[in-house]
C-alpha cells in the first residue's frame, strides 16, 4: 500500500478513531460481536488488501472465480463445494493450505501475478442452503476492502440477494456486480434487460449505481469471454495502488460507521426503555400513595363500625344502670358478685367477640389489599422484560438483574408472608400496644378480648364505687337518682375515652404496618431507581462522546474519499 505522508497521518488518525471507538464501545457494555468487530476493523489495515466473492452457491462462484485467475484453483460442480472460506493468495507453491487461527477459514497459496498484494477470498453460499455456510459469508463480510457480488442471469437478484447485499451496505462496503452465465441471455436486448435489472435493484439497496459486468466464466474457461475482459479492466483500475489504498482506508471506515451506529441505536433504545420505566416507577409510587390513602380511608370506616359497637355497648350500660340502680332493687344491688356477672352478660354482652371480627375484617383487608399491591408490583416486572434492541448489552444484564432483584422480593413477600402470618402479626403489634395502654392485661388474648376486659374493668370501675357507697344505713331519697346520674356521667366518658384511646392505638398500629410495606416496596425498587438515575447520566455522557467519533468518522470518510482525485 502506498504510504505517502498523507496517508500515514490518515492511518496514524485512523488507528486512533478505532482504537477510541473500541474503548468506548467496551465503556458502554456493547455486545461481544461488536467488539470483536471493532478488533478487527483495526487488525484489517495492516492485512492485505481483501477482494471478497459473494453470491449464491447455483451463481458459479467457483468457476467464477477460476475463471478469473485464468487457472483451475478451486473445485467445481454443481452441488455447494465450497463450505468454508479459501483465501487465496500469491506464492511460489501451487494450491498449498494454510491454516488460520480460524478454523473454518484457509489460506490458500498459487503463483500467480495477479494475486500480488491482494487476497482474493472465496466464500459459501449465502442462500442459506446450508446455515453455517452462510453464517460463515456474513462474518466475513465486514473484513472485505472490495466485494464481486456474484448474481446469475438465470434468476437475477433475487430476494436473499437483495437481503446480503442490505448487508453488505450496512457495513459500507464497496461492491461491483457481477452477472454470472451470460451465454444463457441469447440476445443483446436480454442482456440489456438483465442488466438494467441489476443496477436498479442494487442502486434501491445501496444507494447509489454500482459497476454491473456480465459474464460468461464457462466462455472465459473455453477460450475467451468479453465480459471478463471488461471486468479484469474495470479491477485494474480499482486494484491500482492509489484506490486500493483509498478502500483500504475507507472499509474500516464503514465497519466504524455501523458500529458506531448500532451503540446509538442501542443508546437510543436504552434511553427510550428508562423513560418507560420512570414513567412506570412514577405511576407505582402514585398508586402507593393512592393505595396508602385509600387504606386509611378505610380504616376511618373501620374505626368508626367499632366505634358503633362501642355505642352501642353505651346504651347497653346506660339501660343497665337505669334498671338496676333503682329502690325497688336494693336487694339486687347488695349481691355486687350477681350484679358484676349480669353486667357482663347484658352490658358487655358479646362486644369482645363483634370488635375481634371487626378487627379480623379490617386485618383480612389490609393483607388484601397489600399483597394486591405487591402483584400489581410483579405485574409491572412483566411489563418491563428486556426489549430486543438492548438485548445482549451490559445495560440490559444490568438492568434484567436488578428487576429479578424486585421480583425476588416480589416473590418472596407474596409465597413467605401469607395473609395470616402478616395478620397476626398486625394483630399482634396492636395487641402488644393496647397490653401498654391499659398494662398487664394477660397475653395471647387477643385484640378483641384485651378490649372486653378493658371494657368491662372500666365500667365495672364506677359500677364498683356506687356499689361500695350503697349501703342500708346510707340509703335516702336521693342516694339513688344521684348514684344513677353519676353512673351516666362516669360511663360516658369511660367509653369516650376507650374511644379515642382504642383508635390512636389502632390507628398508630395500622399506619406503623403499613410503613413497613411501604418500606419493603421503596427497599425493593430503590436499586433500580438509582440504575436508572446513573444510567440517565451514563447515556448523556456517551451521547456527547458518540457525537465526537462521529465527526472525526466523518471528516476521515471525506479525507479518504478525497484520495487521489485532487
Amino acid at each position: 500500500m502506498l504510504v505517502s505522508p498523507p496517508v500515514q497521518a490518515l492511518l496514524t488518525r485512523e488507528r486512533t478513531l478505532l482504537s477510541d471507538l473500541q474503548a468506548f464501545l467496551e465503556l458502554q457494555g456493547a455486545p461481544p460481536e461488536a467488539l470483536a468487530h471493532a478488533k478487527e476493523a483495526l487488525r484489517t489495515l495492516d492485512e492485505t488488501f481483501l477482494l471478497v466473492v459473494v453470491g449464491e452457491f447455483n451463481a458459479g462462484k467457483s468457476s467464477f472465480v477460476n475463471a478469473l485467475l485464468g487457472a483451475q484453483v478451486l473445485p467445481e460442480g454443481v452441488t455447494p463445494t465450497t463450505d468454508r472460506i479459501y483465501v487465496l493468495v500469491h506464492g511460489e507453491q501451487p494450491g498449498q493450505l494454510e491454516p488460520t487461527r480460524d478454523p473454518f477459514v484457509s489460506r490458500l497459496t498459487y503463483p500467480l501475478p495477479s494475486l500480488e498484494g491482494v487476497a482474493l477470498v472465496d466464500t459459501p453460499g449465502t442462500n442459506a442452503i446450508i446455515r453455517e455456510h452462510q453464517a460463515l459469508t456474513e462474518g466475513f463480510l465486514p473484513r472485505a476492502d472490495l466485494v464481486l457480488f456474484l448474481t446469475s442471469s438465470d434468476r437475477p437478484f433475487t430476494e436473499s440477494e437483495r437481503q446480503f447485499l442490505g448487508l453488505a451496505a450496512r457495513w459500507g462496503r464497496s461492491v461491483v456486480m457481477v452477472v454470472n452465465k451470460a451465454d444463457l441471455l441469447e440476445t443483446p436486448e436480454q442482456a440489456a434487460q438483465v442488466k438494467e435489472f441489476v443496477m436498479t435493484g442494487a442502486r434501491g439497496v445501496l444507494g447509489l449505481n454500482p459497476p454491473v459486468a456480465l459474464v460468461s466464466a464457462r466462455r472465459e474457461q473455453r477460450g475467451g469471454d468479453a465480459g471478463f475482459a471488461a471486468l479484469r479492466a474495470l479491477l485494474k483500475v480499482r486494484l491500482s495502488e492509489t484506490e486500493r489504498t483509498r478502500l483500504k482506508l475507507a472499509s474500516p471506515l464503514g465497519t466504524a460507521a455501523e458500529l458506531l451506529g448500532g451503540e446509538e441505536a442501542r443508546a437510543g433504545a436504552a434511553r427510550q426503555v428508562l423513560g418507560e420505566d420512570l414513567r412506570v416507577l412514577r405511576d407505582l409510587e402514585e398508586q402507593r400513595e393512592h393505595h396508602r390513602g385509600t387504606m386509611l380511608g378505610e380504616l376511618d370506616g373501620q374505626l368508626n363500625r367499632v366505634a358503633r359497637l362501642l355505642s352501642e355497648f353505651e346504651i347497653r350500660a346506660d339501660r343497665f344502670v337505669d334498671e338496676q340502680l333503682r329502690f325497688s332493687n336494693v336487694r339486687g344491688l347488695l349481691n355486687g358478685r350477681e350484679l358484676e356477672e349480669r353486667f357482663r352478660r347484658e352490658a358487655v354482652a358479646d362486644l369482645p367477640d363483634a370488635i375481634d371480627r371487626q378487627f379480623g375484617s379490617m386485618i383480612d383487608r389490609f393483607v388484601e389489599a397489600n399483597l394486591h399491591f405487591w402483584e400489581d408490583v410483579q405485574a409491572f416486572l412483566i411489563r418491563r422484560q428486556p426489549s430486543g434492541e438492548v438485548a445482549r448489552t451490559r445495560f440490559s444484564y444490568d438492568r434484567a438483574a436488578l428487576l429479578q432483584g424486585i421480583a425476588g422480593s416480589a416473590r418472596d413477600h407474596l409465597e413467605l408472608t401469607t395473609e395470616q402470618e402478616l395478620g397476626r402479626q398486625l394483630a399482634r403489634d396492636a395487641e402488644d400496644a393496647m397490653k401498654g395502654a391499659v398494662g398487664g392485661l394477660a397475653g395471647g388474648l387477643g385484640i378483641g378480648a384485651t378490649l372486653g376486659v378493658l371494657v368491662g374493668a372500666s365500667a365495672l370501675d364506677f359500677t364498683g364505687g356506687i356499689l361500695a357507697g350503697l349501703t342500708l344505713g346510707s340509703l335516702g331519697l336521693f342516694v339513688l337518682p344521684n348514684k344513677r346520674i353519676q353512673a351516666h356521667r362516669q360511663l360516658r366518658q369511660k367509653v369516650a375515652e376507650l374511644r379515642v384511646a382504642l383508635e390512636q392505638i389502632v390507628r398508630r398500629e395500622y399506619e406503623r404496618e403499613q410503613e413497613r410495606a411501604d418500606a419493603r416496596l421503596r427497599d425493593a425498587i430503590s436499586p433500580y431507581t438509582r440504575f436508572t438515575e446513573q444510567e440517565e447520566r451514563r447515556l448523556a455522557q456517551a451521547g456527547t462522546r458518540s457525537a465526537e467519533l462521529r465527526a472525526e468518522l466523518d471528516g476521515l470518510k471525506r479525507e479518504v474519499e478525497a484520495l487521489g482525485r485532487a
